[in-house]
């Protein structure tokens, strides 16, 4: 029987959606931390604060609920939910530093995309970097506890830490961190090859 960490990763958002249509808690569970730092990201990256990053956060995934039934495309999820979180960063980063000018019939402001801190909201290119960090911690949580801590210790640090220090860590000896590296990484290209 597969692990939580491990369904999640081979479900495709599909399968999740599907689930989650039927009411399945655990479905929406995986499809909020398959997404969660991507979507948080967002307006990060767009100059808001950690406390309107996480009010866009919530935006999304209750947009999402309110339209699971709706959703045309179950396999375009990370679009659909990427632009998502992309207009309510726009919407909330508008409101939050509205100027006094003109507002059309619509109430809309007058205020210009060229505001933001960054012109170039997200880029193509950070995207699929964005996208492709998401892939690879993805896989790297549904790999088993000790290659999740080896590779953390390992890759995650601004500073790697000796090895005699990731020894006592994961409970092993110096000489055996590269054979047990190998090993986990292998693990993850497979995980990433799926």
């Amino acid at each position: 029987m597969l692990g939580f960490s491990e369904e999640r990763i081979d479900r495709s958002d599909r399968e999740l959606v599907q689930a989650c249509q039927r009411g399945d808690e655990t479905a929406w569970e995986a499809l909020v931390k398959r997404y969660q730092r991507l979507i948080y990201t967002i307006p990060r990256r767009a100059g808001l604060n950690e406390d309107l990053a996480a009010e866009v956060f919530q935006e999304v995934f209750a947009t999402l609920f309110e339209k699971l039934d709706e959703l045309e495309n179950p396999d375009r999820l990370k679009a659909w939910m990427v632009t998502t979180a992309r207009r309510k960063t726009w919407r909330l980063f508008s409101r939050e530093n509205r100027t006094e000018g003109f507002e059309d019939a619509d109430g809309e402001s007058d205020f210009e995309l060229s505001k933001l801190p960054d012109s170039s909201l997200l880029p193509d290119e950070v995207l699929v970097q964005l996208e492709e960090q998401h892939q690879v911690r993805a896989a790297v949580s549904a790999l088993d506890e000790r290659c999740q801590k080896l590779l953390t210790l390992l890759f995650y640090r601004e500073e790697p830490l000796p090895y005699s220090e990731i020894a006592a860590a994961i409970g092993t000896s110096e000489g055996s961190i590269g054979p047990t590296r190998a090993r986990c990484l292998q693990k993850l290209l497979r995980l990433l090859e799926k």
